[in-house]
């Protein structure tokens, strides 16, 4: 039997793989579980031009290979109720968490490096000499000097960084322990000395890389807000011509372009409305998901869907010109100032690298003076780096930070910043969003005084209207049969028309069915004849809001709802929930200007906001948080991600980041009372490299119980 080459079994796949379209990236923020997986999966490979659809349920983004249109791929989701927004691909440019891998090899090498060199010194510890300990010795350097050599690459790099610039970080005293330990070994060994530091230097390494990876998992999660923003961004538009239409790139495109929009698609530039009337989805800019109706002349921003006809306009702004890439150059900004926050980490070593190096200069002069022997006065000078050697305060933020993350995503949330807990616990203000933050996307209706066949009648028109709140009322009334219905007219961003048994029937805005225009804004407006009957409705509660509310007021936080929906709402919602301090109708711009006139103040502002319009508050605020079904750039841009549908436990997550502060204080205590006591052995000459290693070991031993301490009270 003759074997098949591997490359002929391999090139039908690989040609078939080639040959495939790229794949269409969308984010989808209403995916919660495996039952959103296997709905949405299903129902896009059964399109007949779609070739895969995969679901990432963490990103909440679905994967399409497929030729269909992306704006054919949207309805489709939507025709099952998910919203989608289309994403680009290239901007977001995913790489695998190359940094944690190479930290974890540097972590076990060393680890293992420094067990193997400890089982030679206990022969030394235990009495060994002559050539016997230069032997162990030997073996010992040939084990450390090269794992050292590459597993402290991280401390060294950054020390340098440091001393380029001509300042001082924590790495600078840890590298010059591990190298002068390896060095003066090497020394003592090729010269017949009886101690040898090897052990200690490979400990120290082995330690402060735990707490090295420790503190990248805190950041690994975190991704750029702006980015995402900047994928939202349409890079190709239907521009008219004297000789037609033509799809050209974003960057062709010019002020006074005509545009046309087509169904779906999102707005490619900022330009002035030339259809008689469009509806968009506004809500990178507002928040809200009820349609905006427009008339000519009206004003269209780049990253607005278009939800009816299409529409044309002619552009005002293109390229980097545009609102939308005007505020994700705003969260950008915001973005640099955050990551410019000193953890407490940094600034303890801000005081005490440059303690450590005096010690151990003044250390040296002073054996130097009292003796005369330089050899015996570096090996003190050693000892004191060593044994000062901030290995329990390299663990005491990223120990405590790492057990209270732990913690936390059992509760339900996922921290994606080093210093999130830190900042939030220094919060006075939480400033809260509306719309999809307090509030759900359902909508309860008041339909008490409707009777059966009125509500049959209600089912049937909203069924044949697209709009999201005729859809809300069409779920709500599913139990009823809907009313056999002819000459149905859907008139886009108004209502839908059509005739029962002879009788004019219409669904829509109070004022295009004649009642009165106020009614508008308070719900649907179902007309039987020369009868109107409002339909109001009211908002949803998200799950654990007013358990939320009353929890971080009792923590003596102040709170204020920014909403981009009308004030009438915002009082109406904030009454409900027994919050003093709101405004409605703000922009992405307001709201960012409100954080930072209470950043100015003083007031330590904490955002919590789940939509496009939220992203440069989420941003500028000293903390933020956002809930699982925001959108990626929402997400993206907070410190903290509600992975939980109930928002009851925010509270928590503040109590939670307090005693993750108190504790890591408590570590820096145990620290420094560690080198009140073993300095002065240090310094007096006795500390021996047994002394050393175990000094060290104990302290940073210590500083993970205490970390292990922290509990989180629902």
């Amino acid at each position: 039997m003759t074997a098949a080459c591997p490359a002929c079994v391999a090139a039908p796949a690989a040609i078939e793989l080639a040959q495939m379209p790229d794949a269409v990236q969308l984010s989808v923020p209403a995916l919660r579980c495996a039952a959103c997986i296997s709905a949405i999966e299903s129902h896009l490979n059964a399109l007949p031009d779609v070739m895969t659809a995969r679901v990432n349920l963490s990103l909440k983004r679905v994967e399409v290979r497929t030729d269909l249109p992306t704006s054919d791929i949207t309805q489709a989701l939507a025709s099952i109720g998910y919203d989608a927004y289309p994403l680009d691909a290239a901007a977001l440019g995913e790489d695998g968490d190359q940094a944690g891998r190479d930290l974890l090899m540097r972590m076990g090498l060393s680890g293992f490096a420094m067990m193997n060199v400890m089982l030679l010194s206990v022969a030394v510890w235990s009495g060994a000499v002559g050539a016997t300990r230069d032997l162990f010795h030997l073996i010992s350097a040939a084990i450390a000097i090269p794992c050292v050599a590459y597993a402290a690459q991280p401390f060294f790099r950054n020390a340098a960084r440091a001393l380029k610039v001509g300042r001082l970080n924590m790495d600078v005293p840890i590298s010059l322990a591990i190298v002068l330990a390896a060095a003066m070994s090497l020394y003592e060994t090729l010269h017949g000395g009886a101690h040898a530091y090897f052990d200690a230097a490979l400990s120290l390494t082995f330690f402060l890389l735990i707490g090295r990876y420790l503190e990248h998992r805190t950041r690994s999660a975190a991704r750029s807000a702006a980015k995402e923003l900047t994928a939202l961004e349409v890079h190709q538009a239907t521009r008219q011509t004297a000789h037609g239409s033509e799809v050209v790139p974003i960057s062709a495109l010019s002020i006074g372009d005509a545009i046309v929009v087509p169904t779906g698609m999102r707005v490619p530039v900022d330009g002035t409305l030339t259809s008689a009337h469009a509806d968009t989805d506004r809500a990178f800019l507002t928040g809200e998901s009820d349609p905006i109706p427009h008339t000519r002349g009206a004003t269209l921003h780049a990253g607005e869907v278009n939800l009816g006809a299409p529409l044309h306009l002619t552009a005002t702004a293109v390229g980097t010109d545009t609102r939308l890439h005007q505020i994700a150059r705003l969260v950008d900004t915001a973005e640099n100032a955050r990551n410019r926050y000193t953890s407490l980490a940094d600034r303890a070593a801000q005081i005490y690298a440059p303690a450590v190096h005096v010690l151990a200069l003044v250390t040296f002069l002073g054996w130097v003076l009292v003796d005369g022997d330089i050899r015996h006065a570096v090996n003190v000078a050693i000892a004191v780096l060593i044994i000062t050697c901030p290995c329990a305060l390299g663990l005491a933020v990223p120990a405590v930070s790492t057990a209270a993350i732990s913690k936390l995503y059992k509760l339900g949330f996922l921290v994606k910043s080093g210093t999130a807990l830190e900042r939030l616990a220094e919060v006075q203000t939480v400033l809260l969003d509306k719309t999809g933050t307090l509030t759900t996307p359902n909508f309860t209706f008041d339909l008490g005084s409707l009777s059966p066949s009125q509500c049959s009648i209600a089912k049937a028109l909203a069924d044949h209207s697209a709009h999201p709140l005729a859809r809300a009322l069409g779920r709500h009334l599913q139990e009823s049969v809907p009313a056999p219905l002819t000459q149905i007219e859907e008139h886009k961003g108004k209502g839908v028309r059509a005739v029962w048994t002879d009788t004019d029937v219409a669904l829509g805005q109070a004022s295009w069915l004649g009642g009165r225009d106020g009614e508008a804004r308070q719900g649907l407006t179902l007309k039987i004849g020369p009868v109107t009957i409002p339909l109001t409705y009211s908002e949803a509660t998200r799950d654990g809001v007013p358990a939320m509310i009353a929890g971080l007021q009792s923590a003596g936080l102040t709170l204020d709802i920014m909403s981009g929906d009308t004030d009438a709402k915002t009082r109406s919602l904030a009454d409900r929930l027994g919050i003093d301090r709101f405004a409605g109708h703000m922009s992405p711009e307001d709201k960012n200007a409100r954080v930072g006139a209470l950043a100015d103040a003083g007031a330590t502002p904490c955002m919590i906001g789940d939509g496009i319009n939220d992203t440069i508050a989420l941003t500028r605020a000293h903390a933020s948080i956002a809930p699982g079904s925001a959108l990626d750039a929402a997400r993206n841009a907070a410190d903290v991600v509600v992975v939980s549908d109930s928002m009851a436990q925010v509270p928590a997550l503040f109590a939670t980041a307090r005693q993750t502060v108190r504790l890591s204080r408590q570590n820096f205590a145990i620290a420094l009372a560690y080198n009140a006591v073993a300095v002065p052995i240090a310094i007096a000459g006795f500390a021996t490299p047994l002394m050393a290693a175990l000094a060290m070991s104990l302290s940073s031993i210590t500083v993970l119980l205490n970390a292990m301490r922290i509990g989180v009270k629902p």
